[in-house]
């Protein structure tokens, strides 16, 4: 058996058919594994430049990291979090930011829509829902336009969005937004820092798992791309630049687009062919500022904010557990797209610009500042996920 990539779901899937007495040979592209974790020190202190958050509804990834003896951290939200909307500046505390009384209305009526229309859809079959294929027709903003019928409340949404598709609303196909929410337990799950999939971090940091995953692979290959894949009567031929391989089966983890370059022989379905070319990686830019100390924490805040219109969307504090104090923000989506082309102190400036206009002018002083364009990675192509433009899903 061979899997191309040695993600999390390729050495997971690795691991299960070598309990089974499979012999597994891994072709990862990288010289490292990992995929989308990666950690990377930063004097003593270990900080992922990839995903890095878990929480308590991810029971699995719990199990893994229990049984690997990894520990967890939470996350800090200790105080008052911030939101700009519309170029508006407001402090908040719990989940929900202030807004008018009918905009609550309008936002909380829009969520319990949400919610039960992802309820219909089956987490492993989203083309089955009843009204899949009416729900891939559109996008999710002209959903949120006829059921929010608030700027301000679509701009909140859209502005959770972003981070968890790396996308805007009008870029998805509101099934796959359905299907998403309902197969990571709802829309506030994903967006909650207590309670939800930002609770807690990986203590060391989350590629961890996928170094001790490789430890169980005896045959793992680095800076292996995957060129063409050929099937026959004696199987499948795997070929790298370096090397053929040959095997009975073969499982392909890496995501679509990037599958897609992979020469097929025979030919791929055009079903298949047409996925890997219209699903898209997300836009996800995470920049990361270092300081002395968390000095935000002094002024009542938990370091958490929201800005509708960007060039950055959500900021974290993201200090770690022996006390190396940093900022963390996300500039996706739209913000993000032709980021790169910027000159770097132009970049590097927005962002401290945006947390100076929250946490003051200490925020121009960081010790290091580091960021990673997940667009630029060659065998990523984008993060944190890969997303289905509208009449994708349920053909």
């Amino acid at each position: 058996m061979i899997v191309v990539g040695a993600g999390l779901a390729g050495l997971t899937a690795a691991q299960r058919l070598g309990r089974h007495g499979l012999r597994v040979t891994v072709l990862e592209a990288r010289s490292r594994v990992g995929g989308r974790t990666w950690s990377v020190p930063f004097g003593e202190v270990v900080f992922d430049y990839g995903g890095q958050w878990i929480g308590p509804s991810q029971r699995r990834m719990h199990a893994l990291v229990h049984a690997m003896g990894l520990k967890t951290a939470p996350t800090y939200d200790q105080g008052k979090k911030i939101l700009e909307l519309q170029g508006r500046l407001s402090r908040y505390g719990g989940t929900i930011p202030r807004l008018a009384p009918w905009k609550l209305i309008r936002l909380q009526l829009t969520i319990n829509r949400i919610e039960r229309m992802r309820k219909q859809v089956p987490r492993d079959q989203p083309w089955c829902a009843p009204h899949a294929a009416r729900w891939d027709a559109m996008t999710l903003q002209s959903f949120l336009e006829k059921s929010a019928r608030s700027a301000d409340v679509i701009a909140l949404i859209n502005a959770a969005v972003r981070v968890i598709f790396g996308a805007d609303a009008g870029e998805l196909s509101l099934l796959h937004f359905l299907a998403y929410v309902s197969s990571s337990g709802g829309l506030m799950t994903l967006i909650e820092t207590r309670g939800g999939h930002q609770e807690s971090r990986i203590v060391g940091g989350a590629q961890q798992i996928a170094s001790k995953l490789a430890e169980a692979c005896a045959d793992l290959h680095l800076d292996r791309p995957v060129e063409a894949i050929l099937q026959d009567d004696q199987g499948v031929q795997v070929h790298t630049p370096q090397s053929a391989h040959r095997a009975d089966r073969v499982i392909v983890a890496i995501p679509p687009p990037l599958a897609g370059r992979i020469d097929y022989g025979p030919s791929l379905t055009t079903l298949r062919s047409q996925l890997f070319q219209r699903v898209s990686m997300g836009q996800t830019i995470k920049c990361l500022a270092y300081y002395d100390k968390p000095f935000w924490r002094d002024q009542g805040l938990s370091g958490e904010s929201v800005c509708t219109r960007g060039p950055v969307s959500v900021v974290y504090d993201n200090t770690s557990t022996c006390g190396q104090a940093c900022l963390l923000a996300f500039v996706v989506a739209a913000p993000a797209r032709g980021w790169a082309e910027r000159p770097e102190t132009a970049r590097k400036q927005l962002v401290l610009e945006t947390f100076a206009r929250y946490f003051g002018e200490a925020a121009f002083a960081p010790t290091a500042y580091h960021e990673v364009d997940w667009a630029t990675e060659r065998w990523t192509g984008g993060a944190p996920i890969a997303n289905f433009p509208p009449g994708t899903l349920s053909v």
